[in-house]
């Protein structure tokens, strides 16, 4: 496969959602949307002639679901690179999902340059010894992103990105904690191209923003004290540490049979 020229097929019902990646991709200089399909069955009529790279699958579809084009797929021995996309993060749906080998998990609604990021990463994909890591990894960058929604925090926003990597940073090398300014806002700073300066601003605003607008329920459930009357927020490095300690709490047995 040429990586200058990857061909994705994407099979989704919905087809606003089709045309916006069409319109993305249109002038992209290494990913082209080259067919579509709107439900499993029709997914099936075309794949099997289809010239195509990486596939973009939706779970929930009329007719045919997205878990019988994986199965067909794996029973006529197709094998190509697959990105999964979800409306939830149910645990069993993600297992039930993982052993037809996906590359990807992605949470709807998704930003496009994560997607982007996703299909280039999908053709130079390397996988890990035993499946499980892999769900795993998925798994916790969904459950990130959901966390992220329930507090409030926009996706929109440069600072949702910076605190969903900060967290993701944080929760694998928990030794960082102790040099958020030094080395966590550097390293975000760098894999997003900005400054150090901009990362705090926009964290700082991301956590404003959605202390106003998060449910107060999770807040409690996350911060606990730190959510008051007043609902006094957090300093950015209080919000990204109490968030990857939730996490870790909570993946810590499925890492432990990973």
């Amino acid at each position: 496969m040429k990586e200058d020229n990857i061909k994705v097929f994407v099979v989704d019902d919905n087809e606003n959602l089709i045309n916006m990646l069409k319109e993305y991709f249109k002038d992209h200089q290494k990913i082209n949307i080259i067919g579509e399909a709107h439900d499993g069955l029709e997914a099936m009529e075309r794949l099997e002639k289809a010239d195509y790279d990486v596939l973009l699958l939706d779970l929930i579809m009329p007719k045919k679901d997205g878990l019988y084009v994986l199965d067909e797929l794996k029973k006529k021995s197709i094998d190509k690179p697959i990105i999964v996309e979800t409306s939830f993060n149910a645990e069993e749906t993600i297992l039930r999902v993982s052993k037809y080998g996906p590359k990807h998990f992605v949470l709807k609604p998704f930003e496009l340059n994560d997607l982007e990021e996703k299909i280039m990463d999908a053709v130079n994909f390397v996988p890990d010894v035993g499946n499980k890591i892999n769900t795993y990894h998925n798994n916790l960058e969904i459950t990130v992103t959901k966390l992220l929604h329930g507090l409030g925090v926009p996706s929109h926003i440069k600072g949702y990105q910076y605190i969903r990597e900060g967290v993701l940073i944080m929760y694998n090398n928990p030794d960082v904690v102790g040099a958020i300014t030094k080395e966590l806002y550097p390293e975000i700073a760098n894999k997003f191209d900005t400054t150090v300066s901009r990362v705090e601003r926009a964290i700082r605003h991301a956590i404003e923003v959605s202390w106003n607008r998060g449910d107060i329920d999770l807040m409690e459930e996350v911060f606990g004290h730190s959510v008051d009357y007043d609902r006094a927020k957090p300093t950015n490095s209080e919000f990204i540490v109490t968030v990857s300690d939730k996490l870790r709490l909570e993946f810590s047995n499925m890492k432990q049979t990973a």
